[in-house]
């Protein structure tokens, strides 16, 4: 009888592993819901359906795109950690909801490096640093002058506490010495409001919403804090100015942790493949969005490591949002 038990209990996880195997070389099967972590109409959420569109035309299966911007994207994030990791739930993260956020949310309800599989990175998205016409300082050389004569901080605009371009400029004021003052505005285009109104002189931008004023000459570009761009490409980073700075901001595609390595492959080989269509490039450059495909492996390790950089500036500038 024992010995019968075990041939069956054998036989069991013989089927059960068969099973598992015939699942991920048929993969996908069933339509394949992406979580994104941004509200419907925004400038992530037509980029997540250009994905969304182009990769399901590669895996003959459609993608579903699920919104969920509560809590900066954090909800959304959470959410696709608590999946089930088949390939069926998939989700875009941005930088701010796997490496800011655990320097920013003592709570968070997932770990981005323990939680996530990471698929691959996806794009490229720089912050840039812009003034008013008559701000007295073209680049960051010149911006630092003007601040360490200053009376008084500088005041500076982003789209909200704990967002990337209020990192982007507590790592220049850390870097440089200088005293900046943080006015939270709800989104980026109110930024450019006030700076047009002359309510601030300064402003951290997302590069989708900075484009047009720039390009129109009713603001000025002086730096990007991360990556050049396309969009301007005679604007000089930070390093390129004698900050040295130079992290990853962007997109990159998850799903949950324990994803089989034979789907993580196929939906990334998707992903690759996506971003080498001229018609997927030339829309996501619209976005302010550069392609930049990185293998899962190398991004997860480059999120970790950057986890660590943003919470010790999170420390030193004591951004914390709970």
């Amino acid at each position: 009888m024992k010995k019968s038990a075990a041939l069956g209990f054998l036989a069991a996880v013989a089927l059960s592993f068969g099973a598992q195997a015939q699942g991920e070389a048929s993969y996908p099967n069933k339509p394949i819901r992406l979580i994104v972590p941004t509200a419907p109409g925004g400038g992530g959420d037509v980029f997540a359906r250009i994905l969304a569109d182009q990769l399901g035309r590669r895996l003959k299966q459609p993608l579903v795109v699920e919104n969920n911007a509560g809590a900066a994207g954090t909800i959304a994030i959470g959410q696709l950690a608590r999946a089930t990791p088949d390939g069926y739930t998939i989700g875009l993260g941005t930088m701010t909801t796997t490496t800011l956020a655990p320097a920013v949310y003592e709570a968070l309800p997932y770990d981005p490096v323990k939680d996530l599989t990471t698929i691959a990175r996806v794009g490229t998205s720089p912050i840039i640093l812009v003034a008013t016409k008559d701000f007295p300082a073209n680049n960051l050389k010149e911006l630092v002058a003007v601040a360490k004569k200053s009376a008084s901080p500088l005041q500076f605009g982003t789209w909200g506490l704990g967002s990337t371009g209020h990192f982007c400029a507590e790592v220049l004021a850390q870097k440089t010495g200088i005293k900046l003052d943080h006015i939270p505005f709800k989104g980026s285009s109110p930024v450019v409001t006030a700076m047009l109104g002359g309510v601030v002189k300064l402003g951290w931008l997302d590069i989708g919403s900075g484009t047009s004023a720039v390009k129109t000459g009713k603001i000025k570009a002086l730096a990007m804090c991360t990556r050049r761009t396309a969009n301007f490409p005679n604007v000089p980073t930070y390093k390129e100015q004698g900050v040295d700075f130079d992290q990853w901001t962007g997109w990159a595609m998850f799903a949950p942790a324990g994803l089989p390595k034979p789907i993580t492959e196929k939906l990334a080989a998707a992903v690759q493949d996506t971003l080498k269509d001229p018609a997927v490039t030339s829309k996501m450059a619209d976005l302010g969005i550069t392609p930049d495909y990185v293998a899962g492996s190398e991004q997860a390790a480059i999120n970790a490591r950057d986890i660590e950089v943003w919470k010790r500036v999170a420390r030193e500038a004591n951004i914390k949002l709970d």
